[in-house]
């Protein structure tokens, strides 16, 4: 008897509704932003940015994303931990990966095992955090 419980991996269909709900909740407070949806390995499944967001908000969304992912915790719990003094003070400029320590990177779980992240840049961090939340609260 096997005690492996096996998770459905995060899909493109997944990632596509976790792009269009993180975009209309952004579209709904006058935000343009770029939408970065990982997987579980750190793949890219699904990047979109708006015509009119700044151009690094294809940049800020992956590298929250990527966060997240690496670290399976919301990037707005993060922050104050890279701070001087908190644990991961020396994590951004230790690693040569992409880490950003900026809210709107959050992880996706299935069944309480990490599938995957998303990030979204391009409005005010705080923002940013509340349509990655949304687009992750409406796709579980």
């Amino acid at each position: 008897m096997s005690t492996t419980t096996t998770v459905a991996p995060l899909t493109t269909q997944d990632a596509e509704a976790l792009v269009n709900t993180a975009r209309r909740a952004a579209e709904a407070a006058g935000a343009t932003v770029a939408v970065t949806v990982l997987d579980a390995g750190g793949h890219l499944l699904t990047f979109r940015r708006d015509d009119r967001a700044v151009l690094i908000a294809g940049e800020t969304s992956t590298r929250k994303a990527f966060t997240a992912l690496q670290l399976n915790a919301p990037t707005a719990d993060l922050v104050d931990a890279v701070q001087p003094g908190g644990p991961f003070h020396t994590l951004p400029t230790a690693l040569d990966r992409p880490l950003l320590f900026i809210a709107g990177g959050v992880p996706v779980h299935r069944d309480g095992r990490l599938i995957g992240a998303i990030g979204v840049g391009g409005g005010a961090p705080e923002q940013d955090h509340e349509f990655a939340t949304a687009a992750v609260q409406a796709l579980t």
